[in-house]
């Protein structure tokens, strides 16, 4: 899935706490209730607060020691196992406390009553121990390992449920769904049934799965052998989404059995499951448009299913629909026949093993074009008043696959491939498998009033997804705790598949920009490892954040350059040959990067040799390196550092993904000696939360140029696998510059250098690549913030500016300096904000001047008009808004932002889906970011209904509105406001990450004003 454009940064879970021990639910003791369904073993874990009902009965699953025995000590006291609390607090009323804050001695009756009590609890404590394998329960004593007490929840008609974890049991897998759907466009509900092959691996007699919001009306259950559907009890349980089949009879292993279920439900009205949009058609008209969004949890909410991305199945897809609509899905169409009177079925082929959450189906008026490219038929469709806007879309594609399909060397596996633009959609476009579907204006493309902008978004968006077609559907991660292997890939292939296709779009910039502002969210004390566990439904939305996406993604980069790119995708190949169809881990591509060997890496080297060019080869087994090449139009040298002569990638990529945030390097030069020496990259703020691990080591591959090497002809390498080394150059250089091109995930601090940089920046900053000034003007703000470096010496780097021609360190100097200017401006400090802002005018006024209202020029020169303008505009430097802004006049003058806000979230005049963009405009003036977080506070039961609580755009909301508040007030309101909304709204990630950011905020002005009244 792609997140659109102005959502992707600010897309980032708080584990909730199972804790037995706050409010008591209800609970059912099972030793008296016989007739309820017999629990298995294997079954049972704690139910968080939120679960309510709760259940408890005998089994034999085994509980630690000292749980069982504090549990029947608590009951032979006479005490609620289940509501310990209270009693402490009234145990409290023993003690006073004088008025200078201090304890009084306690009273000798209480001493008295406490040590009677002491002793009482030892000694019963002592008799337990003292009955070896007997556990009390109200029934006596039980002999240990055959009976305890479970807890289990009850269903939705007070029966117990037999499952109480949030994950499915193994001990069924699903083979594969008929699947029958109607949904009716006047009503805006739809009918549906489904039949599920199932496979038993451990005896059971009963089939748990997901439901969500569904109307069961039937259930039934045929074995592999049997003729007649047998009738079965069904439970639900919808804090889990979970329905329980109950058989009859034991369901044996070994044996396949179908499940047959009929239901129906309303079409949702969200952007989630399978949902409802209305457009205005050609004429004005409205109509509505059915499509599905099942990534990560919605396929439970149009058909009951495994919904896990491990339980792949295959799937027969039947659509009913008004025969003046069109119906697609995954597959190809099989068959369309007549049901009743303006009402047709249309069959699909059975579709390959692929997980629920890419099932798709959409039913509404389209139009398409098609192409066909080795045996594959690519069609992109719209609804028809936009059908000359696909073009583009439809080249692109067909270029993108077909580079795709020789890269990984497997076919794309499908006899089609659709690509759907959809009128109102929340992501930016979702892979489904064989039915991609897309926002509009990601899709879309109208020569005579898009933008260049325009398509490179659409370019990237299309790129993504397809790549996703391998990395995602073809092999798809087991849990949603590696999502990064889907998403960090496929954003990592939409960049370097537009660098080799489209280099005219110059996309590298774009990247190089988003892994800085994904370092941003990283280095803060909220952030969270690539691989993270994850269980419930929020946990699950917010790993969809930059850090899965473009952090994944950086790494990827890291380790490409660290192997060679031909070794790299040597390694690709053997993964995505190793798990087609299946489920993948974390360490299987690791593992799959292993297999391609040492040996394999120097016969690669050996083979190329003659195709791209003559150098002098020399392998230093001694010194731990191997000489390399990558085979560009020059040749370039790397060192490829190998730990005891083999090279362990997975020991090297653990460290990145299983771990927080990023290093800060720090680098001393004396004479030919480099120092360097890592520690984590992480803002320091007071917060009860605040974790910082200073012996965590990164195996960090150093890349770095010098004076006496120019970057087109060599690179530098070295693996910093321990806390500090020492690189001891074969001459004295003039300067060094580490993390080349920006193709580490790491901060540099250059502790006797920067001087040296900076000057080479006044003198001829050519001899760095624009990525590289970008990076430096990157870190060495990012260590003012730190502290690490003085804010003098940042803006003494930038200071060679007004010869700077490129757009990624102009991009660069701008966010910064925007970034400190929002700061001041919001905390009220506008004097000192104008003279920021004359600041920049003075570094940059005459490129500003440079620029006209045209769109001609390359891409890279329209890029950089576009950024200055927009600066120069929001800002009014240089009388641009005089130019830009008479079409906003009127909003201005009558509140408008405030309406552009609810007209957004109505998604009447403004579609809803532009909300977070729209947020993110208004909170850019000064009395617009109070009006965007008042809009946020007053709208969150509607804003969390319309977007799901801990999806990417709740994130960028909560982000948007509250990142520039630098006032204590304001972080006391953020952090109280969330509280009092709920325990689940105060506990997600994006919630703590606005709160350190904030902090930072707040530390950062303590730290940086009386400084910048003085460097001003």
């Amino acid at each position: 899935m792609e997140p659109f454009p102005s959502d992707l940064i600010q897309l980032p879970r708080n584990m909730i706490e199972n804790s037995m021990f706050e409010e008591e639910p209800d609970v059912v003791d099972l030793a008296k209730e016989s007739c309820l369904h017999p629990l298995e073993p294997d079954e049972v874990e704690y139910e968080p607060r939120s679960s309510r009902l709760l259940v408890r009965g005998l089994g034999e699953h085994e509980m630690e020691d000292d749980e069982e025995d504090y549990e029947s000590s608590a009951k032979l006291l006479g005490m609620s196992f289940m509501n310990r609390s209270s009693g402490l607090r009234n145990n409290m009323s023993g003690y006073t406390q004088n008025p200078n804050g201090l304890c009084s001695a306690p009273s000798t009756r209480t001493v008295v009553v406490c040590t009677v009590v002491l002793v009482i609890a030892v000694s019963l404590i002592m008799l337990i121990y003292l009955l070896p394998k007997c556990t009390f329960t109200k029934e006596g004593c039980h002999k240990k390992h055959h009976s305890m007490e479970l807890i289990y929840p009850l269903a939705t008609n007070g029966k117990v449920f037999p499952w109480a974890k949030i994950r499915l049991p193994p001990d069924v897998v699903p083979l594969h769904y008929d699947l029958i759907l109607q949904p009716n466009l006047t009503t805006l509900k739809f009918a549906g049934s489904v039949k599920i092959v199932v496979n038993i691996t451990k005896e059971t007699r009963k089939i748990v799965l997901h439901s969500s919001g569904l109307n069961i009306t039937k259930a039934t259950i045929t074995s592999a052998g049997g003729h007649e559907a047998k009738p079965v009890e069904f439970l639900e349980y919808p804090l889990h989404d979970q329905i329980a089949v109950m058989a009859p009879e034991a369901l044996l292993v070994g044996q396949n059995y179908t499940i047959n279920i009929e239901y129906s439900s309303n079409l949702s009205d969200s952007y989630y499951g399978f949902y409802k949009i209305s457009y205005k058609d050609e004429n004005s008209k409205q109509r509505w448009f059915a499509a599905t969004q099942f990534e990560p949890l919605g396929a439970r909410s149009a058909f009951p299913c495994f919904d896990e991305p491990a339980f792949k199945a295959t799937f027969l897809i039947k659509i009913k629909r008004d025969e003046t609509l069109s119906a697609l899905s995954n597959m190809p169409k099989k068959a369309t026949t007549p049901v009743t009177n303006g009402i047709v079925q249309d069959e699909f082929f059975v579709s390959l093993k692929m997980s629920t959450y890419l099932v798709a189906f959409v039913v509404a008026d389209l139009k398409n074009i098609s192409m066909k490219t080795n045996g594959s038929l690519v069609s992109v469709c719209a609804i028809p008043q936009h059908l000359n806007q696909v073009g583009y879309a439809l080249n692109t594609a067909v270029k993108l696959l077909e580079f795709y399909e020789k890269y990984f060397l497997i076919n794309y596996p499908l006899e089609k491939l659709d690509l759907v633009a959809i009128p109102d959609f929340q992501s930016g476009a979702m892979e489904n498998w064989g039915l991609i579907t897309f926002r509009e204006a990601a899709l879309l493309f109208d020569s005579n009033t898009s933008s260049a902008r325009d398509k490179k978004l659409i370019t990237a968006v299309i790129a993504h997804e397809l790549a996703h077609q391998w990395f995602g559907n073809l092999v798809t991660m087991e849990w949603w705790n590696d999502l990064w292997l889907n998403e960090g890939f496929a954003t990592f292939m939409e960049y370097f598949a537009m660098e080799e296709i489209f280099p005219e779009l110059h996309s590298d910039e774009d990247f190089l920009n988003l892994i800085f502002k994904a370092m941003m969210k990283d280095s803060l004390n909220s952030s969270h490892p690539v691989s993270s566990a994850v269980q419930s439904s929020e946990q699950i939305e917010e790993m969809f954040d930059a850090l899965s996406y473009i952090k994944g993604a950086s790494l990827l980069l890291m380790l490409k350059h660290y192997l060679t790119k031909d070794v790299f995708q040597a390694g690709i190949e053997v993964y995505l040959h190793n798990h087609n169809y299946g489920s993948a881990q974390s360490d299987d591509l690791w593992d799959s990067m292993n297999e391609v060997s040492t040996f394999d890496m120097l016969c690669l080297f050996f083979s190329l040799l003659p195709k791209f060019c003559n150098i002098d080869m020399e392998i230093h087994v001694a010194s731990r390196t191997l000489l390399s090449i990558i085979p560009e139009k020059h040749c370039t040298a790397m060192h490829i550092y190998i730990t005891n002569g083999t090279l362990d990638v997975k020991k090297l990529m653990k460290t990145w993904i299983l771990h927080k945030g990023f290093p800060l390097v720090t680098v001393v030069r004396n004479g030919k000696n480099i120092s360097v020496q890592q520690e984590q990259f992480l803002y320091h703020m007071e917060t009860e939360n605040w974790t910082s691990d200073t012996s965590y080591l990164w195996h960090i591959p150093l890349t770095y140029i010098t004076s006496s090497c120019n970057f087109i002809h060599c690179t530098n390498a070295y693996l910093l696998d321990r806390k500090s080394a020492v690189i001891e150059l074969p001459e004295e250089v003039e300067w060094i510059k580490f993390n080349v091109d920006m193709s580490g995930y790491y901060i540099v601090h250059y502790a006797t250098d920067w001087k040296m940089l900076i000057d080479l920046l006044k003198k001829n900053h050519t001899a760095l690549s624009p990525k590289d000034r970008a990076n430096l003007i990157n870190n060495i703000f990012s260590l003012a913030g730190l502290g690490k470096e003085s804010l003098e010496k940042a803006f003494e780097l930038i200071e060679y500016l007004n010869k700077e021609n490129s757009t990624a360190p102009l991009t660069q100097v701008l966010f910064q300096l925007s970034l400190i200017y929002s700061l001041l401006e919001k905390k009220g400090e506008q004097h000192l904000a104008a003279r920021v802002m004359h600041r920049i005018e003075h570094l940059l006024g005459d490129k500003i001047d440079q620029q006209r209202w045209t769109d001609d020029g390359t891409l890279s020169e329209r890029e950089l008009r576009s950024t200055l303008l927009d600066f120069a505009c929001t800002h009014d430097l240089r009388n641009c808004r005089t130019t830009a802004t008479e079409m906003f006049e009127k909003w201005m003058k009558s509140n408008g932002t405030l309406r552009l806000m609810q007209n957004s979230l109505e998604g009447e005049i403004i579609k809803t889906q532009e909300l977070s963009h729209i947020i993110a405009t208004v909170s850019q003036s000064l009395p617009g970011y109070l009006l965007a977080w008042d809009f946020v506070k007053e709208n969150w039961e509607k804003l969390t209904r319309k977007f799901h609580l801990g999806s990417y755009t709740i994130q960028n909301i909560i982000s948007l509105s509250t990142s520039q508040f630098a006032t204590k007030a304001h972080l006391l309101e953020v952090k109280s406001f969330f509280k009092w909304k709920s325990e689940e709204s105060a506990q997600l990630r994006c919630v703590r990450e606005a709160i350190d950011t904030i902090q930072l905020n707040i530390h950062w002005m303590e730290r940086n004003l009386a400084k910048l009244q003085e460097l001003l």
